[in-house]
């Protein structure tokens, strides 16, 4: 009798974990295709920017602000590497929106350059912002007043994961220069014009929408000087890689006289693909739709009709319905 009861509790026992197994799969199936990701689900989303000197930084604190205001979700801004770094960590998900440049984003994706093994494939545009501009800077007095000026020079390059490397690298490369022409550093815009002060380094490679802060703390103490890349060479990069443009720093930007032509790419918001069509679009309409609250200077820029131009990755579907809707 005893055998038969404990026979019998045990074939209970195994009915009772088989039920609880598949009540446990079904939710974490039910997670796996929600992916957790709906607005009532997500209490807290991170902002992944760059260093705190220069633009993404401030314009991030901006976007976290509205963001949270326009949907509930409390974002924060966070200092990050930039933009090779920022795709890295949105795809091991470690942030869930931030800022790239156009051609990072673009590299991610394919997975080349940089990226050669470790493609960003969880990864989507939100949009474009604004032009990011190559500055070349050193100190007017420093003797240096073109690219070849810079063989055997201390330069930063940009920090490690940054997209200014790339930039660095290419425009070297196109001025008939290599990075072992150079003691190249790698700084962020912060150390760099703190290196340029000191008489540490040479020069610097800042790629961020002007005026970069910490440049013009630099101007403050030392007159800059802003080393300008000519038509032609522009002409030769684009032709290279064209996700590049022309740009123009004005004159008076660092207290310099007169323009100085550069190249530039654009800066965007990427986010991880498993976000919500509903968050995104959300997220979307908070920055694009209340642009007449970013007092940085590079807001002017920020755009909806123009969001998507110079986007070279798939476009988030909560970001497309919201510039679908705008721009029809």
């Amino acid at each position: 009798m005893k055998r038969r009861q404990l026979k019998l509790l045990s074939i209970l026992s195994i009915l009772v974990l088989m039920i609880l197994a598949a009540c446990g799969s079904t939710d974490e199936d039910s997670s796996d295709s929600d992916s957790g990701k709906t607005k009532e689900d997500i209490k807290f989303l991170s902002m992944l920017t760059g260093g705190t000197q220069g633009t993404y930084y401030p314009l991030g604190g901006t976007f976290a602000d509205l963001i949270t205001t326009e949907t509930g979700v409390k974002t924060t801004a966070e200092v990050s590497q930039a933009s090779a770094a920022n795709m890295t960590a949105l795809q091991e998900g470690e942030g869930n929106i931030a800022f790239v440049q156009t051609d990072i984003a673009y590299y991610g994706t394919e997975g080349i350059m940089m990226f050669e093994g470790k493609k960003t494939d969880a990864v989507s545009a939100l949009g474009a912002l604004y032009p990011e501009t190559v500055q070349l800077v050193t100190l007017a007095d420093s003797g240096i007043t073109s690219f070849e000026d810079l063989k055997g020079k201390k330069v930063s390059v940009g920090a490690p994961g940054s997209g200014t490397y790339a930039n660095a690298e290419q425009l070297l490369e196109i001025h008939g220069l290599s990075m072992e022409d150079i003691e190249a550093q790698s700084l962020d815009f912060g150390e760099s014009t703190d290196g340029i002060q000191s008489g540490q380094i040479d020069a610097a490679f800042i790629t961020a929408g002007y005026p970069t802060g910490a440049v013009e703390a630099l101007n403050a103490t030392n007159k800059v000087s802003i080393i300008s890349v000519n038509d032609e060479k522009a002409d030769a990069l684009i032709e290279k890689y064209p996700y590049y443009a022309k740009d123009t720093i004005p004159a008076g930007t660092y207290g310099i006289k007169e323009e100085t032509p550069t190249v530039s790419v654009l800066a965007m918001l990427a986010v991880n693909k498993d976000l919500s069509e509903d968050l995104v679009y959300k997220i979307t309409k908070a920055i694009y739709g209340n642009t007449d609250k970013i007092s940085h200077a590079k807001g002017e820029f920020i755009k909806a009709e123009t969001a998507l131009d110079g986007i070279g990755i798939e476009v988030h579907p909560g970001a497309k319905k919201y510039f679908d809707e705008v721009n029809k």
